[in-house]
């Protein structure tokens, strides 16, 4: 049981992260704060700190119990650390995604300029809400 451990390997062990690579980049970009204030990743986690992580549009909070030395099994993540995410920001994942299809008539051909533009106006709109929830067209909206 380490006493401290680095922030970026923290993530990755407690199942925040995928991969440390992709702990490690949130770390540089910003998205990962202790005690309200951005962290490198090499910085040292110690029991009781409190981290913050924004994924997305959603910021979740945790207490660090003890630091992980190692990949946790999902089962084992509650012993290390606490979820202190606010109900309101775990209710945005429940967040309605509107889904858009484009139905033409059969036998009407190909769509003129103007139908063109209205479709990509359409669909500009719909990547407005997406981009508002946080989802890119990268982003997978399982996790």
């Amino acid at each position: 049981m380490a006493d401290a451990e680095r922030i970026d390997k923290v993530l990755w062990a407690l199942r925040i992260f995928k991969t440390r690579t992709e702990a490690t980049e949130a770390c540089k970009g910003g998205k990962v704060k202790i005690a309200g204030a951005n962290t490198k990743p090499s910085r040292l986690v110690k029991a009781g700190e409190t981290i913050e992580v924004r994924k997305g549009s959603i910021l979740y909070t945790y207490r660090i119990k003890q630091a992980p030395e190692h990949r946790l099994g999902a089962k084992l993540v509650p012993e290390y650390a606490e979820n202190l995410t606010p109900q309101s920001e775990l209710d945005k994942l429940r967040t309605p995604v509107e889904t858009f299809f484009l139905k033409r008539d059969r036998g009407t051909g190909r769509p003129t300029k103007k139908d063109r533009r209205a479709m990509e106006d359409a669909w500009d709109r719909i990547d407005g809400i997406s981009s508002d929830f946080g989802f890119d067209d990268d982003d997978e909206l399982d996790g």
